[in-house]
């Protein structure tokens, strides 16, 4: 991916309730994968909170799923931070990929994407629609997306 934005592709699991998804993240300099599970109901919720943003004063989105901790024992860690730059409505999008593996196959990635509160609406729009299972690939970049 050589511009920022993400795409996740569904892999049938034990759906409706259980998702196995793989996202692909890029900020056009840096980019990270992973695979992850996740409930159902997270990509509304999440998509939810995203596209109700109104860009009010101080307005945060976190979803993280998983963890980092050893002690922990999860697979992995997938962090996503929405918060405000300025007062202006301009946003960044701090994702932090983690497969929690041991070296030589430990892969962490963390960056950041700038965009304004329209584009976290789409964003947030696209996922409630991905949430309805009817597609198999989320597309968003920071000016379009599309479900495929």
């Amino acid at each position: 991916m050589n511009e920022s934005g993400i795409r996740i592709t569904r892999h049938p699991y034990e759906e409706p309730y259980h998702l196995n998804l793989h996202i692909e993240a890029s900020n056009g300099r840096v980019s990270g994968v992973l695979e992850y599970y996740c409930g159902a109901e997270d990509l509304k919720k999440l998509g939810t909170q995203l596209a109700d943003l109104t860009g009010s004063h101080g307005a945060e989105v976190i979803y993280e799923l998983g963890s980092e901790q050893p002690s922990d024992r999860f697979a992995f860690f997938l962090g996503l931070r929405v918060k405000p730059v300025d007062s202006s409505g301009h946003y960044v999008l701090h994702i932090r990929l983690n497969n929690n593996e041991e070296p030589p196959s430990r892969e962490v990635t963390e960056f950041s994407i700038k965009a304004d509160v329209a584009d976290l609406n789409r964003l947030g729009n696209l996922l409630v629609g991905f949430g309805r299972l009817q597609h198999r690939v989320l597309e968003w970049h920071v000016q379009n997306g599309t479900l495929t």
